[in-house]
C-alpha cells in the first residue's frame, strides 16, 4: 500500500474535532452545571495551546508556499482557512451555550452571573469598594494614539480595548487585566440568591475611577485577548548553556508573532482595524467571541450552590494487597501489583518512594520525570532519599512543553540538595516514566521498577487515568538497568529484551506484532487487536493497520485526541472500529492487546501512535507477565468498549455521534471501572 495514496484526516482539522467532544461535554444535560463550565474552560485552553503551537507551526510553514506543499503533502494556508471556519463554528456554539443556557440554568439555581449594567445600588457600593480596595492601584491604562507604536500585547493576556469619545474627537487606550486576583468576585447574598460578578464587569463598572482626567462623553470598553506563537527554537547541547537558552526562550515565547486575536464582537469596525493595522495581522487570525475572554480561568468557577452542582468526589479504591502500613517493597517482591489512578490512590508510588528513601537497603534511586507537580512530593521523597545518603539520579526532561519554567526550577533544587540531575539526549525529549530501585538483599542487589502510561505528577493522577506498573521481574527489571545505563552516558539504549523503546525499538517492534495479527488472519486463525491511545497520527502506522484490516485482521481503537485514521472505509478499514471516551477524567492510559494466536499479549507504554513518540522521543512500553493484572486490564478495556454513554464513534462523518452499544443497559466505563475494582475488594 502507497502511503502517498492513503485517506487520513489532516492532524490540525482532527484535533478540532476531539475538541468538539469537549465541548459536547459542556452542552450534556445529564453532566453537572459547575463541571458544565469546567468543560467550556478546558475547551477555551485547549485552543490556545492548539493555537499557540499548532497553528503556529502551520503559519510557520505557509510562509514557504509551494515547498511546504511539497513536505506536508497538502497546502497550509488550505488548512489553516478550514481550521479558521471550523474554530468560528465552535466558538459560536460555545458563546450561545453560556449565554444562552448554561447561564439561565444557573439562574434556576438562584445563582446569577450579574454584568456590570445590573448592580443595584448596594451591590454597587460592594463593587466600587472591592474596586478601590484591590485593584484600582494594579491598573494603569496604556494611552494609544496613531503616530505611537502599539506595546506588545502580553501572550494571553486579557485587555479592555477602550475608547473615550467627546463630540468628535476620541482617545483610544489599553488596560491590562491583572493575573493575580481571582477572576469571580462573590457578592452578599441576598434573600438566598447568590450573585457573582467577573472581574471583566468589575472594572467596566469602575473605568470612570481610572479615567476620570479625560473629559468624554462617552466610554465604550471591548475584551480582546492575543495568543502568540509558542514554539521554542533552542539549542540542543545539553548543559548550563541549555538552560540558559531555554530560560531565555521562556522569555521570548511572551513575544512570539501574534497567532490569533480573539475580540468582542460588539467592538465596533474601526477600533478593529486600528488593532489589525498596527499588529499587522491576517484574516485567519480573528476570531470573533463574546466579552469574556481566556475562558481558561472557569475551571476555578466557584460552586456557590447545592453539592450535586458538581462531581461527586469518588474515595480511591484500595489495590487488593497493599497496604500504607506495611513495606510496599516488601509485597512487591512477592508480586506484581497495577494502580489505576484516578479510581485508585497515587499515595501507592509517593509510599514506594518514601519507603525507598528511608531504607537503609535501598542503594540507587533512578527516575525519568516529564511534568511535575508544582509542590512535587515526588521530588521531595528524591531529596530526602539524597540527603539518607542514597546515590539519586533524575532525568528531567527540560522541554516538557509550557512545563519548563517549572522543570527548571525542580532540577536546579535536586542539584543544590545532591541529585545527580540528566537533562536529556541530545535530539530527544525524553517522555518516558521509569523509576528503578536498587537494594542491597542477602549480599545482592535487587532490583524494583515503577513503570508508568502517565506522568510522577499528584495532581494530574487525581484527573488522568493512568496505570502504574509496581515489579521486581528481572526481565522488566533488567530492561531498566540498562536504560539508566545508557541514560548516564547520553545515549540512547539497545539490546532490550522485554522493554519496547523508542526511537530504537518501538517501530520494528510494533510493525511486527501487526505482521504477527495479519499472518494469522491470512492462515485463516483468530486475528485481533485492541489500542488505546491519546492520539493516533503516524501515517506509515496507519498505513500498517490499514493493511492489517484488509488481511482480515480486526482492529479496535480507543482514541481520545486526535485521529488521522478514517474507520469503516471500504479496502481500507472495513474491520476497524473507533471510539472515543471523553468524561470525567482525562484518559490518558496507553494500553495495546495482540490476540497472538489466542495467547494474548498486553503492552501499557508512555507512546501514542505519532511520529514524534515513535521516532523523536524516548519512549518505553512494558509487557504485563501476571495473569491476574492482565485479566483486570483486559477487563477495564472490555468496559470502555463497551461505553455506550459517554464514548463517541469516529468516522469519515466526523459528527462525533454518540456510541451505543446496548442502549438498554446504560455501560459508563468510567463509573463501571471504578465500581469493578471496588467489587474486587470485597
Amino acid at each position: 500500500m502507497d502511503n502517498k495514496h492513503i485517506p487520513i484526516i489532516n492532524r490540525e482539522i482532527s484535533w478540532l474535532y476531539f475538541n468538539d467532544r469537549v465541548l459536547q461535554e459542556a452542552a450534556d444535560q445529564t453532566v453537572p452545571l459547575i463541571d458544565r463550565i469546567k468543560f467550556l474552560a478546558i475547551f477555551s485552553s485547549n485552543l490556545d495551546e492548539f493555537y499557540r503551537v499548532r497553528v503556529a507551526t502551520l503559519s510557520r510553514l505557509a510562509n514557504l508556499n509551494e515547498r511546504a506543499k511539497q513536505i506536508l503533502g497538502y497546502n497550509p494556508k488550505k488548512i489553516l482557512n478550514q481550521i479558521k471556519n471550523i474554530v468560528v463554528r465552535q466558538e459560536r456554539k460555545f458563546n450561545n451555550l453560556y449565554e444562552n443556557i448554561i447561564v439561565k440554568q444557573l439562574a434556576e439555581e438562584k445563582i446569577f452571573i450579574l454584568n456590570d449594567k445590573q448592580l443595584n445600588v448596594s451591590r454597587g457600593e460592594f463593587v466600587k469598594g472591592y474596586f478601590r480596595e484591590k485593584l484600582l492601584a494594579t491598573l494603569v491604562p496604556i494611552m494609544l494614539n496613531e503616530t505611537l507604536q502599539l506595546p506588545e500585547l502580553r501572550d494571553r493576556a486579557i485587555y479592555f480595548f477602550v475608547k473615550l469619545t467627546k463630540g468628535k474627537k476620541s482617545q483610544l487606550a489599553l488596560i491590562e487585566f491583572p493575573d493575580t486576583l481571582s477572576r469571580f468576585i462573590v457578592l452578599p447574598e441576598t434573600n438566598n440568591l447568590k450573585f457573582i460578578i467577573l472581574l471583566d464587569d468589575v472594572i467596566r463598572y469602575s473605568l470612570e475611577d481610572i479615567f476620570f482626567i479625560f473629559e468624554h462623553d462617552t466610554m465604550e470598553a471591548f475584551s480582546i485577548q492575543l495568543t502568540r506563537d509558542a514554539e521554542l527554537d533552542l539549542d540542543k547541547e545539553v548543559s548550563e548553556k541549555f538552560i540558559d537558552s531555554l530560560s531565555k526562550s521562556l522569555m521570548k515565547r511572551r513575544k512570539g508573532k501574534p497567532m490569533r486575536l480573539l475580540y468582542d464582537s460588539e467592538m465596533p469596525l474601526d477600533m478593529l482595524k486600528y488593532l489589525v493595522n498596527k499588529m499587522g495581522l491576517s484574516g485567519e487570525s480573528l476570531i470573533p467571541g463574546n466579552r469574556y475572554h481566556n475562558f481558561k480561568n472557569f475551571i476555578a468557577f466557584p460552586n456557590v450552590g447545592r453539592p450535586e452542582l458538581e462531581y461527586e468526589k469518588n474515595i480511591p479504591v484500595s489495590v487488593n494487597g497493599l497496604s500504607f502500613g506495611k513495606s510496599l517493597m516488601g509485597m512487591v517482591a512477592k508480586k506484581d501489583y497495577l494502580i489505576s489512578t484516578p479510581y485508585q490512590s497515587y499515595d501507592y508510588v509517593i509510599h514506594f518512594l518514601r519507603e525507598a528513601a528511608i531504607d537503609p537497603k535501598v542503594k540507587e534511586i533512578s527516575i525519568a520525570v516529564y511534568r511535575l507537580a508544582e509542590n512535587s512530593r515526588v521530588i521531595h521523597a528524591l531529596i530526602n532519599a539524597a540527603k539518607n545518603g542514597k546515590k539519586v539520579t533524575c532525568l528531567v526532561e527540560l522541554r516538557a512543553r509550557f512545563d519548563e519554567q517549572n522543570n527548571i526550577s525542580w532540577s536546579r533544587r535536586l542539584e543544590e540538595e545532591g541529585v545527580t540531575v540528566l537533562y536529556g539526549i541530545d535530539g530527544y525529549k525524553v517522555h518516558a516514566k521509569i523509576c528503578l530501585i536498587a537494594r542491597l538483599e542477602k549480599g545482592k542487589i535487587a532490583y524494583y521498577g515503577c513503570l508508568s502510561t502517565g506522568n510522577y505528577n499528584e495532581k494530574t493522577a487525581q484527573m488522568y487515568a493512568d496505570h502504574t506498573l509496581l515489579t521486581v521481574n528481572k526481565r522488566i527489571t533488567d530492561d531498566l538497568v540498562n536504560i539508566f545505563k545508557a541514560l548516564n552516558k547520553n545515549m540512547l539504549p539497545k539490546g532490550l529484551k522485554s522493554l519496547i523503546v523508542s526511537p530504537i525499538d518501538s517501530r520494528p517492534a510494533i510493525y511486527k506484532l501487526i505482521d504477527n495479527e495479519i499472518k494469522s488472519a491470512k492462515a485463516g486463525k483468530k486475528a485481533y487487536m485492541i489500542l488505546k491511545m491519546n492520539s493516533l497520527a503516524d501515517e506509515q502506522l496507519i498505513a500498517k493497520l490499514y493493511h492489517a484490516n484488509n488481511a482480515g485482521v480486526k482492529v479496535q481503537l480507543i482514541i481520545r485526541g486526535m485521529c488521522c485514521l478514517i474507520a469503516g472505509m471500504k479496502g481500507f478499514s472495513e474491520n476497524i472500529e473507533i471510539i472515543s471516551i471523553v468524561d470525567k477524567y482525562l484518559e490518558h492510559s496507553r494500553v495495546h492487546i495482540y490476540c497472538n494466536g489466542g495467547n494474548e499479549l498486553i503492552y501499557l507504554t508512555s507512546a501514542d501512535f505519532m511520529t514524534r513518540n515513535i521516532d523523536t522521543r524516548v519512549e518505553v512500553g512494558f509487557p504485563i507477565y501476571d495473569d491476574n493484572l492482565r485479566k483486570e486490564i483486559r477487563d477495564i478495556i472490555n468496559i470502555q468498549l463497551e461505553d455506550n454513554t459517554k464514548s463517541r464513534e469516529i468516522n469519515s462523518h466526523n459528527t462525533n455521534k454518540y456510541h451505543r452499544t446496548n442502549a438498554e443497559i446504560p455501560v459508563r466505563a468510567q463509573v463501571d471501572i471504578y465500581n469493578y475494582l471496588k467489587n474486587k475488594n470485597k
